[in-house]
């Protein structure tokens, strides 16, 4: 699955290679493997069968305070990564232990 380039800047409602949010980010990249998701991390969390073991492309899903809504989506790429659009850093990687996204996690799911 191609994601966008890394460091493409963070963009609120962005979906494009000039700017990306985390939904528009996953949105983008399953769009050029060949599947439609919806907008948001909200709803793109309604589809897809729930995992617990991580394989590449599954998607991972946050919130704060482990609220059931996410409010975030990743891309899992393996080697315990995954890439995301972060307001921070735009387009980057981050490890699934990081202290900040991992006690945010809720879940992942395969499309």
């Amino acid at each position: 699955m191609e994601a966008a380039s890394y460091h493409t800047k963070y963009k609120m409602g962005g979906f494009s290679s000039s700017g990306f949010d985390c939904s528009g980010l996953v949105k983008y990249s399953y769009q050029k493997a060949g599947k439609n998701l919806p907008r948001t991390a909200a709803d793109i969390y309604k589809k897809g069968k729930k995992v617990k073991s991580l394989q590449k492309g599954d998607l991972m899903f946050f919130a704060p305070n482990k609220a059931k809504k996410p409010t975030h989506v990743a891309i899992y790429i393996g080697n315990n990564e995954f890439i995301h659009s972060a307001s921070s850093k735009g387009v980057s990687y981050a490890k699934t232990n990081n202290s900040y996204w991992k006690p945010k996690y809720i879940g992942a799911k395969r499309i």
